[in-house]
């Protein structure tokens, strides 16, 4: 069971003593994302994530890769659109060593301006690896598709304009803004005395603090209206995104909309799959996975596949919408879908990494935390009647966004088709 504590300056800890494992995992999540950016400083969220790895006043780049290496210690990072997270893993005996290494990279971060131009270089080949990869690219355009106009549909590296002008001062200012102890929550699960943890995390993060109090991570929800998106590319397959409005993370219809996921497309035993790639074998890959964010949501279909079975794929997708919605669901579908939720999730329980990820996450987003037994009765409250209020609110064909990257060049009717099947 996990218990909930605030550092003396606010900070949110949660920490969770498992005695029976020899590790401890612990996250430093901090509400800074791309939602949070603009056209002209995209990017500076997922460059701070990289900068905090570039040497402190303690320690170069150098030391904290060897300190946590020399003890068979795991530390990585990531940036998502609406947080970014440092974790570490690490055998229970440095935990230590974990919390002053990521107290360290928050307060003391050099920021060294030679290292910025170079990161610059780093992020942008990271850019083009992203443009490189078809699949990738299809997702980030949908998003610009759905929420264009609006944060949420900024890519979370920025791009390459985006990034070569960011500066150290503009880096800097973002920072400040951001990384507050109102926007942090630390997460720590092991095998750990929490008394002690607490005291450890006080003595480092808890007399931290900044004179503004405002909160600068206000947020505007998206207006999302229909639109078809395409990027030309010099591929032998198409890689094609059909998104639609989504639930935001907090609502009571997440179990409903995890549900409805597995059995249409969220697995290798969903309807899309078994029809589209065993029966048919028109594509090599389709899926199907739900978004949330804070406010909105979007619910994505992708499919891979030849250019000239892109009509096809589009009205089998449609019919299969049209006839889940006529028809429903057997007892037997949701009741197998509702056991490999509860199945992937308490497999989940047993690895220090995801409890703390999932801690992590859920409070510093949702501001709450559900238990296990909590999130299994909601999985195993879910029926045809919530499944189907949901449904009935998200998949509206008549708000298809589409997004598609191909060789147009190569398949000059593509564009064309995609109007005509969507725009119907």
């Amino acid at each position: 069971m996990y218990n909930k504590t605030n550092l003396s300056n606010g900070i949110r800890v949660i920490t969770e003593n498992i005695p029976y494992v020899k590790s401890a995992s612990i996250g430093l999540w901090i509400e800074s994302g791309s939602r949070y950016e603009n056209e002209i400083n995209n990017g500076t969220s997922h460059f701070i994530e990289h900068m905090l790895f570039k040497g402190t006043y303690k320690r170069s780049a150098r030391d904290i890769a060897d300190q946590i290496d020399s003890v068979g210690g795991q530390m990585n990072a990531f940036t998502s659109k609406e947080c970014t997270c440092f974790y570490i893993k690490i055998l229970d005996n440095h935990i230590d060593l974990a919390i002053d290494i990521l107290q360290d990279m928050l307060f003391n971060s050099k920021f060294n301006k030679d290292e910025i131009e170079k990161e610059k270089n780093v992020v942008i080949e990271e850019i083009n690896m992203y443009e490189d990869d078809p699949e990738e690219l299809v997702h980030d355009l949908l998003s610009k598709t759905v929420f264009q106009n609006h944060p949420l549909s900024l890519p979370i590296l920025g791009n390459k304009n985006s990034v070569k002008n960011l500066s150290r001062e503009s880096i800097l200012n973002y920072f400040y803004n951001h990384y507050r102890p109102e926007n942090i929550v630390i997460s720590v699960v092991g095998n750990i005395k929490e008394n002690n943890i607490l005291n450890t995390l006080e003595k480092a993060f808890g007399k931290w603090n900044v004179n503004d109090k405002k909160n600068y991570n206000k947020i505007i929800k998206p207006i999302i209206n229909k639109n078809i998106i395409s990027k030309s590319k010099d591929t032998e397959q198409a890689h094609l995104c059909l998104g639609l409005e989504g639930i935001n993370q907090s609502s009571n219809q997440i179990y409903s909309l995890l549900v409805l996921n597995n059995i249409f497309g969220g697995s290798m035993s969903s309807r899309l799959f078994q029809k589209v790639r065993e029966d048919l074998g028109i594509v090599y890959n389709i899926y199907s996975y739900p978004s949330t964010y804070k406010d909105t949501g979007m619910f994505t279909i992708y499919a891979g596949l030849n250019p000239k079975n892109i009509v096809e794929l589009s009205k089998i997708v449609l019919n299969e919408i049209k006839d889940m919605k006529k028809n429903f669901f057997s007892e037997n579908e949701i009741y197998k879908s509702k056991e490999q939720l509860k199945g992937n999730f308490i497999l989940g329980l047993e690895n220090t990494s995801s409890r703390m990820s999932s801690y992590g996450k859920s409070e510093l987003l949702n501001g709450k935390i559900e238990t296990s037994s909590e999130i299994i009765s909601n999985i195993d409250s879910v029926n045809k009647n919530t499944i189907k209020s949901l449904m009935d609110n998200m998949f509206d064909i008549n708000k298809i966004n589409v997004a598609y990257v191909g060789n147009l060049e190569k398949n000059k009717r593509i564009r064309d088709d995609l109007q005509e099947i969507y725009n119907k």
